[in-house]
């Protein structure tokens, strides 16, 4: 059994005035608005068929009342069958083409602007020029950051990991508390910025430069310097399963740190490395003493 939808507004119409009801009173029994009655009348919209059986008890007709036989409605109207998936009362409009929104905003001179709390910007800021703009809390997991210029940002709390950061210059911003687990920076120039209490679990640094940065209370594990110029740098804390290969070191100290199972090899200048107050396995001090680092202030754990 067919219905469309002009036959049933005239036929709904028809019945309604036979029951000597107005729209808006057979609205208020069936609880829509008149407006909707109208549609239906009108054949812009049909019924459902939960409502249809609701107006055949207003009306007096059964469900047959409402059938169409004509081989195909017309242009305009709507068709389905009984009995069938129940279709909303009315069907608002769709547009015919939805937008993929794509604000890349990389090529940019942001200045100022914050970005807090934002989510999912992947690589929308590469080749950008970041300054004095605010990234706090926000969800920078997996993001691609290529051939920027960032200074004075506020990066404070965001999660960065699995981020690629990549011949970037990072100068004098703040990333405290930030994550950068299994995160990769590549070509970097990284120079005054303060990572309090970081996480670089997994983090590796390649080819650049990390220098008179803060990093009390970061955390170091599995993480990997190589080819880096690091200077004006104080480690300290625990550092667990790390890697310092074929960097240059100046002004460096490990102070009050443990370091376990660390990888120290092929590094230039390390004699000069001041280590004070430093723990170290039997492992990691013979990679030092291989590496020719001054081991005054190093004790080994038996």
């Amino acid at each position: 059994m067919m219905l469309n939808s002009r036959s049933i507004g005239d036929k709904i119409a028809e019945a309604r005035k036979k029951a000597n009801l107005s729209q808006a009173t057979l609205a208020q029994q069936v609880s829509i608005s008149p407006q909707a009655v109208g549609k239906w009348e009108r054949g812009e919209s049909m019924p459902d068929i939960t409502m249809l059986s609701r107006l055949g008890e207003i009306l007096g007709v059964d469900l047959n009342y409402f059938s169409d036989n004509a081989p195909a409605s017309e242009a305009g109207t709507t068709t389905y069958e009984l009995p069938g998936k129940q279709m909303p009362e009315e069907q608002p409009a769709q547009p015919k083409k939805r937008f993929d929104w794509n604000w890349d905003m990389s090529k940019g001179n942001w200045v100022d602007a914050d970005f807090s709390g934002l989510k999912n910007l992947k690589e929308k800021f590469s080749s950008s020029n970041m300054r004095n703009c605010k990234f706090r809390n926000a969800d920078l997991s997996e993001l691609t950051l290529a051939k920027n210029n960032i200074e004075l940002c506020d990066f404070s709390s965001s999660d960065l990991r699995n981020s690629m950061i990549q011949s970037s210059n990072l100068l004098s911003n703040q990333f405290n508390n930030c994550s950068f687990i299994d995160a990769k920076l590549l070509h970097d120039n990284i120079g005054k910025c303060n990572f309090s209490g970081a996480d670089f679990s997994g983090t590796e640094m390649m080819d650049g430069y990390f220098e008179s940065n803060v990093v009390e209370k970061a955390t170091w594990k599995f993480t990997q310097f190589k080819n880096m110029g690091i200077s004006d740098v104080v480690f300290e804390g625990n550092m667990e399963d790390c890697h310092f290969e074929n960097c240059a070191f100046y002004g460096v100290k490990f102070q009050n740190a443990t370091i376990l199972n660390s990888f120290f090899k092929y590094n230039r200048k390390f004699k000069k490395v001041q280590f004070i107050n430093c723990s170290v396995d039997k492992l990691t001090y013979a990679f030092l003493k291989n590496n020719e680092a001054n081991l005054d202030g190093v004790t080994t754990i038996e």
